[in-house]
């Protein structure tokens, strides 16, 4: 799995984009940094929602980094989560500014993924997370469920050896306000 994730993260410091398992379901990514991938995953898409898109780190102690502030309660929910859980918080900072809606906001995920969480800290940057199906379709559990439109489209593919056992379904979803709001997306 070593080499695996030095391909992609390669890859991904190129500027490409790459087709990979999660903690839930196959995934497109790129480096969070780079608004000119972000560009190509909207295009591969054909998403017309545009900064709607998930952003990895490897650890629940990396997620400040991407926010002026993040509201306490997330810490306590980042910890309790007993399954996938994404937050969208406030305040974003340091990724592409095409992720970033005008309200400033920005979806984070910490996977319970080992390739994931190894191919974050070997980026050394957070990794766009998007289901890899185009736009309106089924969300791919497994790779086979990929499109071939979509499995064409990217840089590089990782090896469904790495896939790990997938809970199939995508992550819930709670947008955490700077007065202490709490609005839950996804179940």
């Amino acid at each position: 799995m070593k080499e695996e994730t030095e391909r992609a993260a390669e890859v991904l410091r190129r500027g490409g984009i790459i087709l990979y398992p999660t903690d839930t379901v196959w995934g497109i990514g790129c480096d969070a940094t780079n608004a000119d991938a972000v560009e190509r995953i909207y295009a591969l898409k054909r998403s017309a929602n545009k900064k709607g898109m998930i952003v990895l780190t490897d650890s629940i102690e990396h997620v400040g980094r991407y926010f002026r502030s993040v509201p306490p309660v997330a810490w306590e929910l980042l910890e309790c989560a007993d399954r996938p859980l994404t937050l969208i918080l406030p305040g974003a900072c340091g990724v592409a500014e095409n992720l970033v809606p005008e309200e400033g906001t920005l979806a984070i995920r910490v996977p319970d993924h080992e390739f994931c969480r190894g191919l974050v800290r070997r980026l050394g940057r957070p990794l766009v997370s998007t289901s890899a199906n185009l736009s309106g379709e089924a969300t791919p559990v497994r790779f086979g469920d990929v499109v071939a439109a979509i499995r064409e489209g990217v840089d590089y593919t990782v090896d469904v050896r790495c896939e790990g056992s997938p809970t199939g379904k995508a992550s819930s979803i709670i947008m955490l306000g700077t007065g202490g709001e709490v609005k839950v997306i996804r179940e």
